[in-house]
């Protein structure tokens, strides 16, 4: 039978595994513990077994090295002999580690905890875009004024910004497990809460705390994932976890053309409480969140996590649960635990391929302004892309425009809808306005006698420099907003409609953007599969800075669309060149970190990113409707200059994790 080397220093207490010497050793009979042979997988406790390194042939230790057994007083270890001790330690642990995920093999387990995994980072990327969805809706719906639009996207996504850093710093204490079950509660609770409340304020705090609890999902997540694979495996399948992503914006896409254009799904308790078909998206949103919690229940901590905090036992069964889940899958239940014979010397010849810490630092720092680059362009043009398809869409509209100048009708009963209108120094005399609805109607210079309205609606309608003389109105929506630098002479106003008018059948583009963002994301499906294929066979950072030079490119040709179908084209393109810059950073961050800073630091660059976005969306949401020429310019040379950064830096594919 072949042994693993320690997973701890020496020098501590003699325990019930067989220490002898300050290390651990097999039976003196030579026989094989539970943890290798003769174990019942149903009725057994397993109890973890610890053994020595193997001793040297000839007896003697090599020069520069003192005999197992022997061990030597600190003081007579200068300051940089203990940190080589120290890292040749963390050396030994990360590539024994190694070997025994080579052992348990990839199988089952993994799969596994990939699609619980799958489903938390699923929940960041439905939170994302549930905020560009509901953002208009929410707003109308909630009488929210100009002052306080575009608050609910900038707060949510500072929410995520603290949560990313606090709950990746909590995964590195308390554990990767048990933070993301809490993180992920806080979210799928809140985000609930969030779809029944009626203020304005109380629902931006909602989802304030929604995305604190969120933010902590992708740091945790590729955190965990990487601890369960080996490094052959480690960048195909993050690669492949990153696909959870892109699948929380087709379902949230999905569900907003389904769902949020239905004005009819809604119920209303008194004039107090609305529910709208908004808030059922809201709701429907919540769903991935609230399964990733109740699978996440069944799976185990990372091992890498035991070990890293000294809990030897515990990581020793979730290693033996992992293989002994992965041999009955093969239909190998009888395979044992064990290294085999050719990985008995591998451990010291490994030592060459961990990465160099000045490497590390400086391949860190770059990383993270290629990350930023990345976030800074996709949440800036995720703003910016969809009002430029509704610009698009409105100056089509507008095209079509019908003009009436000098009109006068008189003793006339208007009951059906005015559409896509304009009427100059129009008379309109004893006419009568009756169940019927203004879209997008504008009256200039017009002058209104003796006419009546009842049960008006208007959407996107006006009237201005107009006159009003012994009109009566009742039950329409038609006030003070809508009566622009008009006079009303002799008449008056009864039970108006009050509160904000959610008008969803009203909006000519809603379905559009929706299955536009539809279309854009799941363009970046083939993008996913060949980043996965390649990730391990090309290399992480060439995959990353060519990516981003090819997607700044893609973008720089967004310039040259004219039409609302090419902008689509490019904006698909874009997306499907783009995808692998994503997932070569989430490997690359995942691989720079040692273990117990692995959350810290992932969560301290993700929730830059964060910052990233907020600056993204106010920048680019800043140029809607004014130019594109800035927005494209600027996520352009921010792309390719990530880009040329990433082609220039280390590739860390044979990194273990330290």
């Amino acid at each position: 039978t072949h042994s693993y080397n320690r997973f701890h220093n020496e020098g501590m207490e003699e325990d019930n595994y067989g220490q002898q010497d300050g290390h651990y050793r097999e039976n003196d009979d030579g026989a094989s513990s539970d943890a290798t042979e003769g174990h019942d997988d149903e009725d057994e406790i397993y109890e973890g077994e610890y053994q020595g390194v193997p001793a040297y042939s000839d007896g003697k230790p090599p020069d520069g090295h003192v005999a197992l057994g022997q061990p030597v007083s600190d003081s007579l270890k200068n300051h940089k002999d203990l940190e080589k001790e120290t890292q040749t330690d963390e050396e030994e642990l990360a590539q024994q580690y190694e070997l025994i995920l080579q052992e348990c093999g990839h199988g089952r387990f993994q799969w596994q905890l990939y699609f619980v995994l799958g489903l938390a980072l699923m929940s960041d990327g439905v939170e994302v875009f549930v905020v560009g969805f509901v953002l208009p809706s929410a707003e109308t719906d909630m009488c929210v004024p100009n002052s306080g639009a575009g608050w609910l996207g900038s707060i949510v996504y500072l929410g995520m910004m603290v949560g990313a850093f606090f709950w990746g710093g909590l995964s590195d204490r308390v554990g990767r497990k048990q933070i993301l079950l809490i993180s992920l509660s806080v979210n799928g609770f809140f985000a609930f809460l969030s779809s029944f409340v009626q203020g304005y304020n109380m629902f931006l705090f909602c989802r304030m705390v929604s995305g604190f609890g969120i933010g902590g999902a992708v740091p945790i997540v590729f955190s965990f994932f990487a601890e369960v694979l080996a490094r052959e495996k480690r960048g195909e399948h993050l690669s492949w976890l990153c696909m959870f992503w892109m699948i929380g914006g087709i379902y949230a896409s999905a569900m907003a053309w389904a769902i949020i254009p239905h004005y009819g799904w809604s119920f209303s308790m008194g004039s107090a409480y609305q529910f709208h078909s908004w808030r059922v998206f809201v709701v429907v949103c919540a769903l991935p969140c609230v399964s990733a919690v109740v699978t996440l229940t069944f799976m185990p901590e990372s091992p890498r996590f035991y070990l890293q905090i000294g809990k030897h036992d515990e990581a020793w069964m979730v290693l033996k649960h992992i293989h002994d889940t992965n041999m009955r899958a093969r239909g190998e239940p009888e395979r044992v635990f064990t290294v085999s014979t050719q990985n008995s010397g591998f451990l010291f010849k490994m030592k060459s391929d961990v990465s160099d810490p000045k490497m590390g630092l400086k391949t860190i720092f770059s990383s993270h302004f290629c990350q930023l680059s990345a976030l800074f362009r996709y949440y800036g043009l995720s703003v910016w892309f969809p009002d430029v398809i509704k610009h698009l869409q409105a100056d089509e509209y507008a095209s079509r425009v019908k003009i009436h100048n000098n009109e006068r009708i008189e003793d006339f009963t208007f009951n059906f809808t005015l559409e896509n209108q304009i009427h100059r120094n129009g008379l309109f005399l004893n006419d009568r306005f009756i169940a019927m609805k203004f879209k997008a109607v504008t009256f200039k210079d017009s002058s209104f006698l003796n006419c009546y309205f009842e049960d008006v609606s208007s959407v996107g309608s006006f009237f201005r420099n107009c006159t009003f003389v012994d009109s009566f109105f009742y039950n329409t929506d038609i006030d003070d907003s809508k009566l622009i630098n008009s006079r009303v002479i002799n008449s008056s106003f009864h039970h108006n409609k009050t509160g904000c008018q959610v008008t969803f059948e009203d909006d000519y583009s809603a379905y559009w953007v929706y299955f536009v963002n539809f279309l854009g994301t799941l363009a970046v499906l083939p993008g996913n599969i060949v980043s996965a294929l390649l990730m391990d066979k090309i290399g992480r950072l060439s995959m990353l800075g060519g990516s981003m030079v090819l997607s700044g490119i893609s973008c720089f040709f967004l310039w040259f669309g004219t039409s609302e179908s090419m902008m689509i084209f490019m904006l698909c393109l874009y997306n499907g060149l783009s995808i692998s810059a994503w997932n070569s950073l989430d490997v690359v961050t995942t691989e720079l970190y040692p273990t117990d800073r692995r959350g810290t630091g992932f969560g301290f660059c993700n929730a830059m990113c964060k910052l990233a976005a907020v600056l993204g969306n106010l920048i680019f949401g800043s140029l809607v409707g004014i130019t594109k020429a800035i927005p494209i310019l600027l996520a352009s040379s921010v792309l390719v200059c990530g880009g040329l950064i990433g082609l220039r830096l280390p590739d860390t594919r044979a990194n273990v994790l330290m």
